[in-house]
């Protein structure tokens, strides 16, 4: 697609209302005339402002588009990555692992310069060097349980044999631990899964006995999620958001909820409010629900709500590139400042009077805003749907209608300037999704988001995943906050 000079455009634009309202004024122009070309020039800037958006490319920077959708970047190769590598594991171990140590003692026996006998000499000091490896363990334990005949009635009689072995053969914690581990945790396909397995202990475990440990975990950790669900709706804030799932050819919603050191993640049909009300958190909560500004979550007035900064700063990025709106670059500056000055904060909050400044500035800007967006056509009579609008029109009405929900991070400590938490919360099932291509059934889909809403839950508290399932195998599951 050919290029084109936006401020040439908007140069044009203005040239030509600028000699309409001379001839205007000079009265050379007919009444039906001006009418006519009030008309023309209004529905020429707004096709001119939706024309300059759908030629401005959208990325990563200036939209909710990922990344991996931004076109290559050379550059890049040389740039570092992030450190960071969020909160770290306790340094506790599984159950099933077990650390041998030892020290061996090589000894000086004679002096390779003179030849001299030093095996009475006294040492003076060591210097050690230290080598770590893995050894793999195949545990087998065999219970064989005595059977008796009775000589008094004759009857024979079984030892009983411990609760866990139910069968003629089963699998341990630990190697069930290891299999949910790759399964969910890593992403490891399942034929992979096998052939990881059966490397390490000799035997090919089936697929349907891999899927069963999953779907038992999940049936294990039903009364976990419902104290999940309980504990997050005790929380002041919480992050909201929700991504699509492919589940057996047809599209559902993974839903996402999470505050402090709690993730919850719910499968369901519908991205919108049957959705919400079926999972039952938000219609129940009366804290700060911040998202990104999805219809179906404003329609709950009970309780408050933030938007999310990142997605409004990218929002207001792309109208600069398309049309260099002022307000617009005055907004995302004012959020930008603000947030920073909340960051810097002990108490993460702006002053009551530093609020109401800051609402004044808000206020101020988005009215100056309005004389630079093009008027709106009138709806002519009998006409239904929604008259058009540019996509820096639907912004300032966003911004306008829902400022107290924009500015709620200055207002309130425990709100944050982003949704992060939340989209960090389900990136993993879209990697998931990627490497699986879809789930066959439903009742897997639900089990992946149960269990993994577990897992990410521990890794916030800093348990590895490991450890994490033993907790479940052994019962010991704590879901309030903080523990």
């Amino acid at each position: 697609m050919a290029s084109i000079n936006k401020t040439s455009v908007r140069e044009e634009l203005d040239r030509l209302k600028s000699e309409f309202k001379r001839q205007s004024a000079s009265k050379t122009l007919s009444i039906e005339s001006r009418l006519l070309m009030q008309s023309m020039l209004t529905l020429l800037e707004v096709i001119c402002a939706i024309f300059l958006e759908k030629n401005t490319p959208k990325n990563s920077r200036n939209s909710s588009k990922p990344s991996s959708k931004n076109a290559k970047d050379e550059s890049a190769i040389a740039l570092h990555g992030s450190n960071g590598k969020g909160k770290s594991e306790s340094s506790a171990t599984a159950d099933n692992m077990r650390s041998v140590e030892t020290v061996t003692i090589l000894p000086v026996m004679s002096c390779p310069v003179c030849g001299a006998d030093l095996s009475g000499a006294p040492c003076r000091q060591h210097e050690r060097r230290t080598k770590i490896d893995i050894v793999f363990e195949k545990v087998v334990e065999h219970v064989d349980a005595q059977i008796k005949d009775c000589p008094r009635c004759d009857a024979t009689v079984k030892a009983a044999f411990p609760a866990d072995m139910l069968g003629p053969l089963q699998y341990g914690s630990g190697l069930k631990a290891y299999s949910v581990n790759l399964i969910i945790c890593q992403m490891v396909a399942l034929n992979r899964v096998q052939k990881i397995i059966k490397s390490m202990i000799g035997v090919v475990i089936a697929e349907a006995t891999l899927l069963n440990f999953v779907a038992r975990l999940h049936e294990a950790l039903a009364d976990w999620e419902i104290a999940a669900m309980n504990s997050l709706c005790q929380s002041k804030s919480m992050h909201v958001d929700e991504t699509s799932m492919r589940v057996n050819k047809t599209n559902q919603w993974v839903h996402v909820y999470s505050a402090g050191d709690i993730t919850v993640k719910r499968l369901h049909e519908k991205r919108g409010k049957e959705a919400i009300e079926a999972i039952n958190i938000i219609p129940r909560y009366g804290g700060t629900i911040i998202h990104d500004c999805w219809s179906s979550y404003l329609s709950y007035d009970h309780c408050t709500h933030g938007l999310c900064g990142a997605h409004l700063l990218r929002e207001l990025t792309f109208i600069v590139d398309a049309h260099g709106y002022a307000w617009a670059t005055d907004i995302k500056r004012l959020l930008q400042q603000t947030h920073e000055t909340v960051s810097r904060r002990k108490s993460k909050k702006l002053r009551e009077g530093e609020y109401k400044t800051l609402q004044i500035h808000y206020r101020a800007i988005l009215t100056r805003g309005e004389s630079e967006l093009p008027p709106l056509p009138q709806r002519r009579a009998g006409k239904r749907g929604k008259i058009a609008k540019s996509d820096a029109h639907n912004l300032w009405e966003r911004l306008k209608k829902h400022e107290n929900a924009v500015l709620c991070f200055a207002k309130d400590a425990h709100v944050s300037f982003t949704n992060n938490r939340a989209e960090r919360d389900l990136r993993m099932s879209k990697v998931k999704q990627k490497v699986s291509g879809c789930f066959r059934s439903v009742e897997f889909a639900q089990a992946y988001c149960r269990i993994s809403s577990y897992l990410q839950s521990m890794a916030n508290k800093g348990i590895n995943p490991l450890i994490a399932i033993q907790m479940i195998y052994a019962g010991n599951v704590v879901a309030r906050r903080g523990e």
